[in-house]
This record gives structure tokens, C-alpha cells and sequence, in this order.
């Protein structure tokens, strides 16, 4: 049951970013209704997909990379439609929706089998943990699209070609807002799940930092929307190079939860 539920997340999610993919090319009311509509149903499949698993399994299903990704992509669903609904972003879906995809195609690609928790993972700190750490990531990966939707509008504006794309995306200023709002939101998330995920440390291992892989590279990705949020603050910088480094920032995120996570062998262990 929790392999059908998740199959058809994946291709609701499928037939949400084809939709939003051509919604670049040709605009239109009746296709960013279907594009949200592909991915409520996904949602809503996918969090019933997440229930079951966590029913089956007695715990939060974020322990393997398989349902690392998924909840990954969850955790981003749930930011797009909170976004959606508050500020009506158009194109959203189209620079958002892929991203979900690719991750649950990820995910799918990943062995499923639900093993006993180690005893390591077997503490309280485990949903906290996660649930500071994937909700955070999910802002900083939302924040990504709207860099990348920034972009995009900014060369439409510095060419002077003032239809097409440019019609129907947001306002700079808009967009830089929204991005500074998701970087607010998700650092203090990411800040907390360093501090839980320390203490977990402390607790399973005696010491509150191992300079594992994965602790290294969180507290890399800390320090890069740290630079940013001081650097919006203190030194005025807006725009493009909040832009860019909300990019970078998520990049770094890709590297640590792919290029870490599921090459390297560490104390750190899923999520």
C-alpha cells in the first residue's frame, strides 16, 4: 500500500511540473488551475503516503535516504502551497514543481525496506530534529526558485524586453521580499536543528560536535544565509546578490543531503 501511495505522488507530481513547465511557454488560467490541482492530489497522496509509513514503521520516516527525499519533498510541497495561497506568486509552480519532482524521483531510485531503528536513533530527538532540519531546507530551497524567478525577471528588465515572461512573473521587489521572508523563516529552523542535533550528539556519543561530514557541511550552509541576512541587514545588499546567494546557499544544502549523506559513511545518520 505505502509503495502504491507513493507511485502516485510521484506522477501527480509528474503531471504538475509538465503542466508548469508549459505554463512557461503558453499562460493561461485553465493550466495554472491543473498545475495546482496535480499537485494538491500529490499532496495529499503523498501525506497519506508519509502516515502510513510512519504507522508501519512507529517512528518519523526520515531514516534512510529513501525517506529523507520524500519527506524532503514533503516539507517543500507544504512551503509552495502556504506561498501560493498567501501571495498568489505567478509562475510559482513552474521554477518549484521540477524541484519537487526530481527529489521524488530521487527518492524512488532509493531501497525502501523499513529496517529497526539502531539504537542511536531510538530518542526523542529524532522528529524534533528532523522537523527543525527538512522544514528549514524547505524554505531555503523555496528561496531558490524565487532566486531563480528573480533572475530571470532582472534579465527581462535590464533587456528592456517587457512582454512575454516579464508580464507574468512578479515584481523584483516582490520577489527579493518573498526570498528575504524565506531566509528569515528558515535560518532560525536550521539554527535549531544544529542546536537539537547537538545535543542529540552530546547524548548518543558524549560530545556535542564530532566534525562529521554532515555537521561540517550544515555548519557551512549556517554561515552562507548567516553572510546573507547580515549582509541584507548591515550592508544593504538586495536584489541579485541575495538572489545569488540564496542559490548557492541551496546548492550547498544539495550537496550535503545528496554528495554527504548517501556517498560517505559517518556518525551522522539520517536525517
Amino acid at each position: 500500500m505505502g509503495v502504491i501511495l507513493f507511485e502516485l505522488a510521484l506522477t501527480s507530481y509528474f503531471a504538475a511540473t509538465i503542466v508548469s513547465i508549459t505554463e512557461l511557454f503558453k499562460s493561461s488560467k485553465i493550466t495554472s488551475k491543473i498545475t495546482i490541482i496535480f499537485a494538491g492530489i500529490g499532496f495529499i497522496i503523498h501525506t497519506a503516503s508519509i502516515v502510513y509509513r510512519y504507522l508501519a514503521a512507529g517512528h518519523i520516516p526520515v531514516t534512510n535516504p529513501h525517506e529523507a527525499t520524500s519527506f524532503f519533498s514533503w516539507c517543500i510541497v507544504l512551503i509552495f502551497f502556504i506561498l501560493e495561497f498567501r501571495y498568489k506568486i505567478s509562475l510559482l509552480p513552474s521554477f518549484i514543481m521540477p524541484i519537487v519532482f526530481v527529489l521524488m524521483l530521487s527518492s524512488s531510485m532509493l531501497p525502501r525496506e523499513i529496517k529497526p531503528l539502531s539504537p542511536v536513533l531510538q530518542s526523542y530527538w529524532l522528529g524534533i530534529h528532523a522537523v527543525f532540519a527538512f522544514l528549514g531546507n524547505a524554505a531555503f530551497a523555496m528561496a531558490f526558485g524565487i532566486g531563480l524567478m528573480y533572475l530571470v525577471q532582472e534579465h527581462y528588465v535590464k533587456s528592456k524586453r517587457l512582454g512575454g515572461l516579464f508580464e507574468r512573473l512578479a515584481s523584483l521587489q516582490t520577489l527579493d521580499e518573498i526570498n528575504y521572508k524565506l531566509i528569515t523563516f528558515g535560518f532560525p529552523l536550521l539554527t535549531l536543528a544544529i542546536i537539537t542535533g547537538a545535543l542529540w550528539a552530546e547524548s548518543a556519543w558524549g560530545s556535542y560536535w564530532n566534525w562529521d561530514p554532515r555537521e561540517v557541511w550544515s555548519l557551512i550552509t549556517w554561515f552562507i544565509y548567516a553572510i546573507v541576512l547580515h549582509a541584507r541587514l548591515v550592508a544593504g545588499w538586495r536584489g541579485r546578490r541575495a538572489a545569488i546567494l540564496s542559490i548557492i546557499g541551496f546548492l550547498t544544502i544539495l550537496i550535503a543531503f545528496f554528495g554527504i549523506k548517501l556517498l560517505e559513511k559517518g556518525l551522522h545518520v539520517f536525517p
